[in-house]
């Protein structure tokens, strides 16, 4: 189970050094080997998966109906532009250029362990998503708020 957040920098050939508390678990759960792409829902963000992870998470997102233009828009996201990843002996991962580019990653980014996956973010997209949800909630009533938090 992956929690947590940690600010990264992208290096100049596009690659983000897993965090060393990271590392073992990575390993004994997928020997490093890992499957990158787009979030469904969240534009300036990829996931990260471990590669048994992900193979359940495709499986589920190719059941889907193809005859349904919203599933296969996600399968298209989520599936079409998976990309295998491994760690090299330093615990870097290559992150493609294309994936980079459409979630607007630069030098600062934000590795967030979201239980059986990870989120990357641009860190200024994050801050700003950050704030945005601050602000609704600001706007929600107090019982609606316990609501959510319950």
């Amino acid at each position: 189970m992956f929690f947590g957040e940690t600010a990264i920098t992208l290096d100049a050939k596009g690659r983000i050094a897993m965090p060393t508390r990271y590392r073992d678990d990575l390993t004994a759960a997928c020997q490093g080997r890992l499957v990158l792409t787009y979030s469904a829902f969240d534009s300036g963000c990829l996931w990260l998966y471990p590669e048994s992870e992900w193979s359940r998470v495709r499986e589920q997102v190719m059941s889907l109906s193809t005859f349904n233009p919203s599933h296969r828009s996600l399968q298209r996201r989520l599936v079409g532009s998976a990309t295998q990843l491994e760690a090299d002996a330093n615990g870097r991962l290559l992150l493609p250029q294309t994936l980079r580019q459409v979630a607007g990653l630069e030098k600062r980014v934000v590795l967030m362990g979201m239980g059986q996956r990870f989120e990357i973010w641009n860190e200024n997209v994050l801050s700003q998503r950050r704030a945005e949800e601050e602000r609704q909630m600001q706007d929600q009533s107090s019982s609606e708020m316990a609501q959510l938090v319950l």
